[in-house]
């Protein structure tokens, strides 16, 4: 089962660090009541990518980890987003309607889906 941001940064923390929510906001210069939000799922990970990758470093994330892009990509997914770097890319973000519409059961002409499997393949 994938872990929401909030699960995924607590579960991180109590890991990596093996310091309770205040002590880890106090050593790396947070606010411990906005982890306690992140982290409880009541209020979205940030926007800016500066503050996720303090997030990441003190977590002990490395840049280009699979773990950083998992990060990343649930601080996307819980504040309603898709990815900067899959928007970024116009044939796949040209597809997403046919993901969308497949999603929600709608009927999609085959074609379109061969061409959104084949950008997948690639990926």
């Amino acid at each position: 089962m994938q872990l929401g941001f909030g699960e995924l940064f607590g579960r991180l923390r109590r890991e990596r660090t093996q310091l309770s929510l205040r002590e880890f906001a106090e050593r790396f210069g947070f606010d411990a009541g906005t982890l306690s939000k992140i982290e409880r799922g009541r209020m979205a990970p940030p926007k800016a990518t500066e503050k996720l990758e303090e997030y990441a470093s003190a977590l002990g994330i490395s840049p280009g980890d699979d773990e950083w892009i998992e990060f990343f990509d649930q601080a996307a997914a819980a504040r309603g987003e898709i990815p900067n770097d899959i928007m970024s890319d116009e044939e796949v973000a040209g597809q997403l309607p046919v993901l969308f519409r497949t999603l929600r059961g709608e009927k999609v002409p085959a074609e379109d889906l061969k061409k959104l499997l084949s950008i997948i393949k690639r990926a």
